[in-house]
């Protein structure tokens, strides 16, 4: 059977005891269905739509953050940089150096991600075509990467609206080592009046839509009140909300992958 796996946490670090409770919340979830989850939240959310948006503690506070979840409860861990600098920074407490979808064709970001020789997991750009990711993993390789993931988040569909072609999943998995769907970012309505609105009440049904297409990990953003969250708030869902989707997530991979076995 394929190794499946989520991603999970919250958009940003708000503060310690949000992360760590999540954290907590997680780490039962993951033993109750014996399951990977590879904790995320970001030390700084640079794309927000406005200039007061809130952003997350920096990198430095953030780090100490995401040392405590990974000391406290053995998760692996995964946060996006903004910048090539911060590659080699992060790479001393993460598992998984994310590029976000707004810097997939950045070349100096996956150069220095790659060189780390983390597992660097390149979010598709939401105006970049499937087959054109390719690009993206042979600068990574090219770099010494030898671990490369790439995630679908949606493209855009004229202003305001992302759609998600779920042929596009299996298009990349022809040149990237493995494939993330990311069931609430794909949700977003982006920089509707000056800030993102989103339709989270579907991300549970893509999701099953992409463990059915055969997609290697679902990465949701989680947050104990998703309501109250400071960022992505229209778009997380509750950890009892996340809870519930896990074992019919499941089923579907074990059918696909009972089918891929077999074709």
């Amino acid at each position: 059977m394929n190794e499946h796996f989520f991603i999970a946490g919250p958009c940003v670090i708000e503060s310690e005891l949000i992360i760590m409770k999540t954290a907590e919340r997680l780490k039962k979830i993951a033993e109750k269905y014996n399951i990977e989850i590879i904790f995320k939240s970001s030390f700084d959310k640079a794309n927000r739509t406005s200039i007061s948006s809130f952003r997350g503690p920096g990198i430095d506070e953030g780090l100490k953050v995401l040392s405590k979840v990974k000391e406290t409860f053995g998760f692996k861990l995964t946060t996006d940089i903004h910048l090539p600098h911060q590659a080699s920074v992060v790479a001393d407490v993460v598992d998984v150096i994310q590029i976000p979808a707004f810097l997939c064709r950045q070349t100096d970001m996956i150069v220095e991600a790659a060189k780390t020789s983390k597992t660097v997991n390149i979010k598709k750009g939401q105006f970049v075509a499937p087959w054109d990711m390719r690009y993206a993993v042979q600068k990574a390789k090219a770099s010494g990467g030898r671990d490369i993931w790439l995630t679908e988040r949606g493209s855009s569909f004229g202003y305001n609206n992302l759609v998600v072609d779920f042929r596009s999943l299996r298009i990349m998995k022809e040149f990237a080592r493995k494939v993330v769907y990311d069931a609430t970012h794909s949700m977003q309505m982006p920089s509707v009046a000056g800030k993102s609105l989103g339709t989270k009440e579907y991300a549970s049904w893509l999701a099953f839509a992409a463990a059915s297409v055969g997609v290697d990990g679902l990465f949701f953003e989680v947050h104990p009140e998703p309501d109250k969250a400071l960022s992505d708030a229209a778009v997380m869902l509750s950890i009892d909300e996340f809870e519930k989707i896990v074992p019919v997530i499941l089923q579907h991979w074990q059918i696909t992958d009972r089918y891929e076995k077999n074709s």
